[in-house]
Formats: structure tokens, C-alpha cells, sequence
């Protein structure tokens, strides 16, 4: 149980790598032994075999350090150039079933032989058998051992206590048959009648059991090693060098040495070193692997680059807006992790599970050996169930049911462009029926665009830009810069402009090559006394039928024609919200613009509902009541004033170039422009969570039903240690299916 720490002015936070876990009893008490430091807070994963801990001023590394080794793991502070304890793991168990298994395969031949072919015995056989499983069961099943030392001298179990028990109990039996036991014919492991002396093959069920047991463990290992590997190449894209320009010279420097506002250069085929703006220079981009987009981006004076991306062509000079763990793949990644560390309330309850399974399983296998006793059992009967019992119970599959699906799912996630920031969005997910849409920056752009020119009488389309252009070539106005923008993607240079004179909330004025030139709304040409012709009125109002903002030009007091200027609708945003219906989903359009331009895009993307005319501080409120009308809300949005109401909604969901408050209110941050990653977001998180209920009823199933099988001897301890192993490889080949999610 985690308890809350007391108020501190200075929390840290720590993460610690911890070795000697075995499973998630352990991961349990690891975290239950930190907690009881005063004001501190700890989550420890079992599948990434770390610990992150919040830690109040005044308390020291060693402090925790000490803790956790007296309870008998190993611990250290997590720094970026650690080996990876799980790559560590695979090579000591891969060690250990190599051994194991190279033993065991001559001594079951041998043993099974030997027992049932008496003719073919020699003097000391039963010694040899010994010998063979000697370094089976004390050095390859010795981690099995060490962990329930370990749970002993804290007086508590967990499923390594049933896996020692099991394998040391079948070799005491064996050994003591073979040393001291009579030479009279008896039955094999259940298997049918044996020759005289046949007890002693009871040792290859020690050393099969290891060895099976061992091999679970090793291909668990590995298949989580290959799912944290996801995030590990997150890492992998970002740049090690950087060529940062001082003095106007080139030095190629490590990456830790580029600070905000440095300037560097980019070659072709090079990863960009940090998130930046483009000084100088133009290129395509490759984003696929930070934000998922397929096509490559356009980069350009003044275009944003991010960093991780390569540049495929041209030669760029880049200025640094975010350097090292502020970068958006440092925070993708750091949020990935961050994720698998906390947990579902799900995986909450497999631990408590787990904390009592163990102990009710070894008063089971008690139980099943007095009982067959009682019932007058033979005693190799009664044995054989008991030793059943505790082997096929070990709660492996149960432990890792939950990490690894999240791992798989987090990192999938982060390649396709999905930041999964903790498994409370997938438990989120699964009730949603509703998606609430932001307009502004969300649906559409957030950035004014001229969408259509319209001369009037006798002038031409050129015309009319080129004096719009150059009057709001002055201005700083978000309309006036689209202007500025349309003009220039038309034609190369624009005149200069004199006389200039900002007109605040109406327009501009100017003198173009010695004309007198007017831009502005209707209201100021109302004021100016400028007659609008029949077809200018006819184009204002279309324009703002469609939402769309109409700026009327002027050249010596006669109307030169209508510029149509609107924030455009995402290309992607009707078939995402297509997508949302098809899966069932409700979709609202929420915004704080006006009633005709929310109706306009609302019915260009196609949802079900537009609120039109919600002050920022009404949104929350707007989620709440649809809440509390019984509907299951998804938010996306991208704002400061979309903050509260991403953390209101069941499930937040930020896009990734949004306000760091939106960014730190949702549960989902979407890294893509492109708006189809909503459904996408929406179908990953469902399924990672169907993979995790998955996992659960086949670890919690197989468990209820072999543990009678194993009471009523009706499983051997050699094929219960195998089932329990192909039941936690199981699991985790399960949660890996995640990692093709999308690709089909």
C-alpha cells in the first residue's frame, strides 16, 4: 500500500534501478519498504525493474539505497550510461538454463533407462544421477533459491518460495530414496509401475523442473527486453554530435554542449541535434519516426524543425528553441517511461493478489500432503501432489499480465505518434462513448490563411494582392500577416509602403507607388465613406456565412476587391471524425467562437453537435454536464483554455504542439498533425487494455483450474513446471501483439 507522503517544500524525484526481483510479490515489497521512509513515495515496476521515487529534501541516495538492500535486493541510482538490468538478466539466465538444460537431457534419459530397463543398470547409477542434478538444482536454480532466503528471513513469501520448495523437495526425496530407501518396485512419477530402485529417478523432476522453469524465465526476459526496446529507440534517434556555428566556423561538439539559441547546421542525411527554427535554407524533412508522418515536411526560413527528424536534402542553419530534456523526443520519452512506472488500479489488484496468493498455495500444498496421507495415500503419492501444487501455482503470468501489455502499448504508442502519459487513459478508453473537439489549432490550423481573392470591377486578382500586401506588410495583425503571406506566395518582391498607419480593430493604410491604398473590414470603409459596390457586399456576406473573415481593399477610394481570409479546416479532420462515428463515438464540436463559423466548420468535418460561443472558463463546465447526463467524454484540444477542461473530461487528449497546461492536463498527447490519430489513439488504448483483461483471465484461469488438477495428483511436478512456464510466455507473446498494432 502506498501512503501519501506529508507536505514538503522540496520533493525529488529519484529513479533506482532494482535488482533480485523475481516477480510482482517482490516488486511489492520493495515499494512497501520505501514507503515506510517518512514523506517519501515509491512505485516499483517489476517488468522494467525500477523504482521511481519522490523524495524529500534532506533525505539522501543512500538512505533508499540501504533500505532496499536490507530487504534484500540490489540498488542503484539510474544514470544514462547504465547497462540495462534486463539485458543483464538474460545473459545470467541464459547461463543458467544452458547448464540446466545440457545436464538435465543426459540424466532424464539416463535415470528414465535405467529405472525401467533393470538389465541395463551398473554399480552406482543412482550416484551418477545424483551428480548430474547436483549443479542443476544448487547453482542453475540458485536465483530460486537466493529470492526465497530472501522472503524467509522477512517472513514473507512470494512465487520463488513455492519454485525452491518445489525443486529442493523433489531432490531431498530423490536423494533420500536413492541413499537410504528400499529397492522395492513402486510407480514413477504417476507414469505406471518401475523396477526396484526406480525412486531415485524422482531427480530428473527436480532438474527438468528447473530447467523448464529457467526457460520460462529466459524467453520472458528477452520478450520484455524486446518491449522496452520500443522506447530504447526513442532514444536511439536523437543526435550524439552537433556542428554548432561560433565565430562563423563550424565545431562539431557532443550534444550536451548545445544550449538555447545556438546556432547549427544540419547536412543531408543527418539527424537535426534539437527542436528549432530554420535561420537559413531548404530542405524536406523525414518526421516519421518522432511524429509518424509518412510524407516528409517542407523546412524553410522561419519553419520549425524537431529535433531526431533527419534532414534528406539541403543544407540547413538551425537556431535551437530546446535543448536536451526539453526537446519533444526527450519528453516523449521520458513520459513513455514515466508511464510504465505508474499503475493501473487493475495491476494495483494483482498485487495484492499476489501478496496473499503465495502463502494460501503453501498451506494448499500442506493440506494436499496430510490429506493424501490421511486418506492413506502411498507417501510418494502424497508427495508428488503436493510438490504439483506448488510448482504449478507460481504467479508468474499473473505478475506480468499488465506491465508488459503497458510496455508493448506505450511504445507502439510513441512510434505511431500516440504518447500514452500513464494506464489510467487505457482503463479511461475503454468507457468512452463521446469525443469532444476543440476548433481553433485542433480542427483547424490556428493560423489565418487567404483563401480566396476577388477583384472587383476592372482589376485583376495580382493587383489586388499586391497592394494588400504591401500595406499590411506593416502590421502585425494574425489577418494581416495571411495577407502578407498569400501575396507573397504569388509574386517575388512587394513595393514599399509610406504613409503607413495601423488602424487598430479595423485594417491599415498606406501609400503604394503613389496610390493611396485602404485594407480593412466593411466597418472601415462604412467609416472612410467608401461605397462598396453590389458584388464587394455580395462577397462580404459569403464570406461571413462561411465563417470566413473579409478584408475589402481600396486603391484611391474605389474598391479593388474582397480577400477571403479564414482559419483553415485540417485536411485530415473530416475522415477522423468519419472514423470516430464508424467506431460508435458521439462527436461535439466545442468552441469559443461565433455561432456561424463553429456551424460552417462544424458542418465541413461532419460531427454530430456544435457549442458555439463557450468562454474558456465554460468548458470545463461543459464536459462536467455532459458527464453528468451520463456520457463517457474524450477531449482534444491544444490551448491554455482547454486545460481544465482535458482534465475534467474521462479522457484527456492534448495535440503535442498545444500549451504546456494542455500538455500537462491530458492522458493522451498526440504528436501527429494529422487528426486521424485520434481514432487511432482511441483503438490503441482499447486494445491495449483488451490485451491486459486478456492476460488477466488466462493468468487468473489457469491458475484456478490447475491447482485442483495439481491437489488431486492428477499433474506431475515435470509437466505442472512446464505448463507454468508456457503460461507467463503466453502472456507476454500476447502483449506483444501490440507492437504490429497499426500495420495491418
Amino acid at each position: 500500500m502506498t501512503t501519501a507522503p506529508p507536505a514538503h517544500r522540496d520533493v525529488r524525484t529519484l529513479e533506482l534501478a532494482v535488482s533480485g526481483m523475481t516477480c510482482a510479490a517482490c516488486s511489492a515489497r520493495v515499494e512497501r519498504t520505501l514507503n515506510k521512509l517518512d514523506g517519501v513515495r515509491a512505485s516499483v515496476n517489476y517488468a522494467t525493474e525500477r523504482a521511481t521515487v519522490q523524495v524529500p529534501a534532506g533525505l539522501g541516495d543512500e538512505v533508499l539505497l540501504d533500505r532496499v538492500r536490507k530487504a534484500g535486493y540490489g540498488a542503484r541510482v539510474r544514470g544514462e550510461d547504465d547497462e540495462d538490468l534486463t539485458e543483464v538478466r538474460v545473459r545470467d539466465l541464459r547461463r543458467r538454463l544452458i547448464v540446466a538444460a545440457v545436464l538435465a537431457v543426459p540424466l532424464g534419459d539416463l535415470s528414465i533407462t535405467l529405472a525401467l530397463v533393470p538389465s541395463l543398470r551398473f554399480p552406482g547409477w543412482q550416484l551418477l544421477c545424483l551428480a548430474l542434478a547436483v549443479p542443476v538444482v544448487f547453482w542453475a536454480a540458485l536465483p530460486f533459491h537466493r529470492a526465497a532466503l530472501r522472503n524467509l528471513r522477512h517472513r514473507s513469501s512470494s512465487m520463488d518460495t513455492l519454485v525452491s520448495l518445489g525443486v529442493l523437495a523433489s531432490f531431498a526425496w530423490s536423494a533420500w530414496a536413492t541413499l537410504f530407501g528400499g529397492h522395492e518396485p513402486g510407480y514413477w512419477v504417476g507414469f505406471g509401475p518401475t523396477a526396484a530402485g526406480a525412486d531415485a529417478v524422482y531427480l530428473d523432476v527436480a532438474a527438468g523442473v528447473t530447467t523448464f522453469l529457467l526457460a520460462g524465465r529466459y524467453f520472458e526476459s528477452r520478450s520484455r527486453r524486446g518491449a522496452a526496446g520500443l522506447l530504447a529507440a526513442l532514444d536511439a534517434l536523437a543526435a550524439k554530435e552537433v556542428r554548432v556555428l561560433r565565430d562563423g566556423a563550424e565545431h562539431l561538439v557532443p550534444i550536451g554542449q548545445l544550449a538555447v539559441g545556438d546556432r547549427f547546421v544540419v547536412k543531408p542525411g543527418e539527424a537535426i541535434a534539437a527542436d528549432g527554427m530554420v535561420e537559413s535554407g531548404r530542405s524536406t524533412v523525414d518526421v516519421s519516426a518522432v511524429t509518424g508522418e509518412p510524407v516528409p515536411a517542407e523546412a524553410g526560413p522561419g519553419g520549425r524543425v524537431i529535433g531526431a527528424s533527419v534532414n534528406r536534402e539541403g543544407r540547413l542553419v538551425v537556431r535551437a528553441t530546446a535543448v536536451g530534456a526539453h526537446t519533444q523526443l526527450a519528453q516523449m520519452t521520458a513520459l513513455a517511461e514515466r508511464a510504465q512506472a505508474r499503475k493501473a488500479s487493475v495491476q494495483r489488484l494483482v498485487d495484492r493478489i499476489c501478496a496473499v496468493f503465495v502463502p494460501v498455495v503453501l498451506v494448499l500444498s500442506a493440506l494436499t500432503l496430510a490429506g493424501r496421507l490421511l486418506t492413506g495415500h502411498p507417501l510418494r503419492d502424497a508427495f508428488t501432489a503436493a510438490v504439483s501444487v506448488l510448482i504449478i501455482a507460481c504467479p508468474c503470468a499473473l505478475g506480468l499480465a499488465t506491465p508488459t501489455a503497458l510496455m508493448a502499448g506505450v511504445g507502439r504508442g510513441a512510434q505511431l505518434g500516440i504518447l500514452i502519459k500513464g494506464p489510467d487513459a487505457l482503463e479511461a478508453s475503454r468507457r468512452v462513448d463521446t469525443v469532444v473537439l476543440d476548433k481553433t489549432g485542433t480542427v483547424t490550423t490556428g493560423r489565418m490563411t487567404v483563401t480566396g481573392c476577388h477583384p472587383v470591377a476592372a482589376r485583376t486578382a495580382g493587383e489586388v494582392l499586391w497592394f494588400a500586401g504591401a500595406v499590411e506588410a506593416g502590421s502585425e495583425h494574425a489577418i494581416a500577416a495571411a495577407v502578407v503571406a498569400g501575396a507573397r506566395a504569388e509574386m517575388a518582391e512587394l513595393p514599399e509602403v509610406t504613409a503607413f498607419q495601423a488602424l487598430p480593430g479595423l485594417g491599415a493604410q498606406g501609400e503604394v507607388d503613389g496610390r493611396e491604398v485602404v485594407v480593412g473590414s466593411a466597418r472601415l470603409f462604412a467609416e472612410r465613406a467608401i461605397e462598396l459596390p453590389a458584388e464587394a457586399t455580395a462577397r462580404v456576406d459569403a464570406a461571413h456565412a462561411e465563417g470566413a473573415v473579409p478584408v475589402l481593399v481600396a486603391v484611391d477610394r474605389e474598391v479593388a476587391g474582397v480577400m477571403v481570409v479564414r482559419d483553415v479546416v485540417k485536411p485530415s479532420a473530416r475522415a477522423a471524425v468519419t472514423a470516430l462515428r464508424e467506431m460508435g463515438l458521439r462527436t461535439v464540436l466545442l468552441t469559443g467562437d461565433h455561432e456561424t463559423a463553429a456551424r460552417a466548420v462544424g458542418a465541413e468535418i461532419g460531427v454530430d453537435e456544435v457549442r458555439a460561443g463557450v468562454l474558456p472558463a465554460e468548458k470545463a463546465r461543459e464536459i462536467e454536464a455532459m458527464r453528468a447526463a451520463g456520457a463517457r467524454v474524450a477531449m482534444v484540444g491544444d490551448g491554455v483554455n482547454d486545460g481544465p477542461a482535458l482534465a475534467t473530461a474521462d479522457l484527456g487528449m492534448a495535440m503535442a504542439h498545444g500549451s504546456d497546461i494542455a500538455l500537462r492536463s491530458a492522458d493522451l498527447v498526440l504528436v501527429r498533425e494529422d487528426l486521424r490519430v485520434v481514432p487511432d489513439a482511441i483503438r490503441l488504448a482499447t486494445g491495449t487494455l483488451r490485451v491486459i483483461r486478456g492476460n488477466l483471465a488466462w493468468a487468473f484461469g489457469y491458475n484456478v483450474a490447475a491447482l485442483p488438477l495439481a491437489a488431486l495428483g492428477l499433474l506431475n511436478p515435470l509437466i505442472a513446471g512446464a505448463a507454468m512456464s508456457l503460461s507467463s510466455v503466453l502472456v507476454v507473446s500476447n502483449s506483444l501483439r501490440l507492437r504490429s498494432f497499426g500495420e495491418d
